[in-house]
């Protein structure tokens, strides 16, 4: 393959809809292959290079169980572990890795380093979670809807919170998977206008309690994501009044799931308790990282490069 010709995943709008379908649905199959204890290797010989310029736990553990389980190997690259830190020219780092492994994926904050990187990359790169998007999340959470409830187009998703990357991904979410979106964010921490508007299923609501209404998922993030830390005070002024909790849930209807892509700080964004309420899914949308990314990986080397 030409660098041109490899097919890359930074955002969800990187695969059409059918695609991420095939992807999610995969996801389950995996996960019913490895729970039944079938050994599966593909990716024999594949390698893996996963640059973490952020903190990670379960997209790092997801990727790395996920390519061994598969046959396949990882490298994990910390700052310290690469030149990018030295100032070596992304370009060139890609050059560099492009011909030492088959796939790589990168957390970094600044999203337009990983299209950078995506440019000059002769394999696929995938996007671990930017400034932008997080569409490896999405895959898990598609995933744990469709494992719970079934198919999730035409359904009515509320998220509550900051209209960061993890709103962003949603709101792609929602013109590829064909679900309604109701955003309530705080005067100033709303998403992109411009984003919003490219898909026709998405609105942007007053309150918190009028997103939730009648929702068949309430999904929910941290008030400050990595990089924001030293705002948090503002923030948590700001976010006053937008934690998900039992009454904000009992809202949305009856057989509703929550998710939120974790950490999660309890007390903030989350009451204390409703993360391990029965209608939270939290814990299987964690865990289903793993088989989706597996799916993702799966995809990349062995059906998009044919």
């Amino acid at each position: 393959m030409t660098v041109n010709e490899s097919r890359h995943f930074l955002s969800l709008l990187d695969f059409s809809p059918e695609e991420l379908g095939s992807v999610v649905d995969r996801g389950i199959e995996l996960k019913r292959l490895h729970h039944e204890g079938v050994l599966y290797e593909p990716l024999k010989n594949r390698t893996l290079a996963m640059i973490f310029q952020l903190s990670s736990t379960r997209t790092r553990v997801a990727f790395e169980a996920g390519m061994q389980q598969l046959g396949g190997h990882a490298i994990f690259l910390s700052p310290d572990d690469t030149q990018l830190g030295r100032g070596e020219p992304i370009e060139d780092t890609a050059r560099v890795l492009s011909g030492m492994v088959d796939v790589v994926m990168i957390r970094t904050t600044k999203h337009a380093d990983i299209e950078a990187f995506a440019a000059a990359s002769s394999v696929p790169v995938i996007n671990a979670m930017s400034s932008r998007f997080h569409p490896c999340q999405l895959l898990a959470d598609v995933q744990t809807f469709v494992e719970r409830r079934g198919e999730i187009a035409g359904r009515e998703v509320a998220f509550i919170g900051d209209g960061y990357n993890m709103c962003n991904s949603y709101i792609n979410a929602a013109r590829q998977f064909g679900f309604n979106l109701r955003i309530a964010s705080p005067e100033g921490f709303q998403p992109d206008p411009q984003l919003v508007a490219s898909s026709n299923n998405v609105q942007l609501v007053d309150s918190p309690a009028e997103a939730a209404r009648d929702a068949d998922l309430v999904v929910t993030d941290v008030w400050s994501s990595m990089g924001h830390e030293q705002e948090q005070a503002r923030r948590r002024e700001a976010f006053s009044g937008y934690q998900v909790d039992a009454a904000m849930l009992d809202l949305a209807n009856d057989d509703a799931l929550l998710m939120h892509c974790l950490p999660a700080h309890r007390g903030q964004e989350v009451s204390e308790t409703i993360m391990d309420d029965p209608r939270s899914a939290i814990w299987q949308e964690a865990g289903n990282r793993l088989h989706s990314q597996k799916a993702l990986l799966e995809f990349l080397l062995l059906t998009a490069s044919v």
